[in-house]
């Protein structure tokens, strides 16, 4: 055993290799594991809680004179806090990370399926929908921070295609990706439901997505967005105006897409709250 190594002996007998020196003087931003699939429990307004399957990235930053660090660990972490996930536990685990690992910053993503139950509009019949979502997590030497994300499927029908055609308009499907920071009091942040960012973005388009529709919904919902055209630019102003008039929220970024119908191409537009990610 080189003499480097023998000085990184630990109990056992066994050199930590990760801890020995690094001459390169290179610090790594994020280092750790990820496709991580992993069962967690997440808040339901409906059911109060929901158990679902997450994809998690876990990562921290390793130091310039560290060869490496220690990936066992991060699992190690994550078993010892299982259950349910809300921002405020995911701060104890970065915290966890960062001792464990001897680092000043960690990272942690956890993106899942979110099931809701809707109710068609006139026949009144329930089915499941489901919803990415995603829980961002970072902790550093000066601070924690925390953003909810969730993708949202909605119906989009163009107010120009409804004013220039002697009859009907094209519509389609779209996707309003919203991302927010809470406001923090102390060491927690403002509760937001999942389904809170949902009804903003429901209502911000033309018609809501449904799982089940019997003709009679189908009849209601093409009538709902043939009276409420919205183009995509107008799609992420109504949901930036609903989240500006959130007290909770404190920054926010939405970003919608159009599946467009009758073009071969997409259509998108972002609109992001003081243009960066500083807690205010």
């Amino acid at each position: 055993m080189s003499d480097v190594i023998s000085n990184y002996v630990v109990e056992g007998g066994l050199p930590d290799i990760q801890k020995t020196p690094d001459e390169r003087g290179l610090e790594i931003d994020q280092v750790g594991i990820c496709e991580l699939h992993y069962p967690i429990w997440v808040r339901d307004r409906q059911s109060e809680v929901q158990q679902t399957s997450a994809t998690l990235s876990m990562s921290v930053g390793l130091p310039h004179d560290y060869k490496g660090t220690h990936m066992s660990r991060f699992l190690q972490v994550l078993t010892e806090h299982v259950g349910e996930f809300t921002m405020n536990t995911l701060a104890e685990i970065l915290h966890e990370l960062k001792e464990r690992l001897d680092a000043e910053t960690a990272h942690l993503e956890v993106s899942f399926p979110y099931y809701m139950t809707k109710t068609s509009p006139v026949s009144g019949l329930k089915a499941k929908t489901r919803y990415l979502c995603t829980f961002i997590g970072e902790s550093n030497v000066k601070k924690d921070d925390f953003l909810l994300k969730a993708e949202i499927p909605v119906a989009t029908l163009c107010p120009c295609s409804k004013e220039i055609s002697d009859y009907g308009a094209h519509n389609q499907r779209g996707n309003v990706t919203v991302t927010v920071r809470t406001n923090r009091k102390g060491e927690e942040w403002d509760f937001l439901w999942i389904e809170e960012l949902v009804d903003i973005a429901e209502q911000s388009a033309s018609a809501p997505l449904y799982p089940l529709l019997k003709r009679e919904d189908e009849r209601y919902v093409t009538m709902q967005a043939y009276d409420n055209p919205v183009f995509v630019e107008d799609l992420v102003r109504n949901v930036a105006l609903k989240l500006k008039a959130e007290k909770r929220v404190t920054w926010f970024e939405v970003k919608a897409v159009n599946q467009e119908s009758i073009h071969n191409h997409n259509a998108f537009a972002v609109i992001r709250s003081n243009g960066h990610h500083e807690q205010d």
